[in-house]
């Protein structure tokens, strides 16, 4: 599996920690969405696109977000704490999509920090129009008329 392509949308009016977001491709066959590029403690790192967990009220079933205090549905209470695990920390978020083994997750760092650090070069050129997201050469309509 090799990183075909890397895009990068800035994220330079922002003064927190997120320095953007990024679509990769893998083997020109698989996209992935809305990565993360952080600057941590330790440099840029990238955080996979992640979901927020949800559970659902005792009283009406509804399904609500772990950090909600009352039902979006009924307006019942929530239970407090609702998201700690063993260690007392809560989960707010899984990941949709995320490397099996960490030689693979360095693979997909390297390639989007530097693809992140060409983008932020190209930025401060004049004339500069960040890339489009969304749009991948997509022959899915050429494979379906075969």
């Amino acid at each position: 599996m090799k990183v075909t392509e890397v895009r990068i949308k800035l994220n330079l009016s922002s003064t927190d920690r997120l320095r953007g977001f990024c679509s990769i491709a893998l083997d020109n066959a698989f996209a992935v969405r809305d990565i993360k590029i952080i600057d941590g403690p330790g440099g840029l790192f990238v955080a996979m696109p992640s979901r927020k967990l949800m559970d659902h009220c005792r009283t009406c079933g509804g399904k609500n977000h772990l950090r909600a205090r009352f039902c979006n549905n009924c307006g019942g209470a929530l239970p407090e704490m609702r998201a700690v695990e063993g260690d007392g920390r809560g989960k707010m978020h899984c990941d949709v999509a995320h490397p099996i083994n960490a030689a693979t997750r360095a693979e997909i760092q390297q390639a989007i920090v530097k693809a992140y650090h060409e983008e932020l070069a190209r930025s401060k050129q004049p004339g500069y129009v960040p890339p489009k997201m969304d749009e991948y050469d997509d022959d899915v309509d050429t494979a379906m008329s075969r």
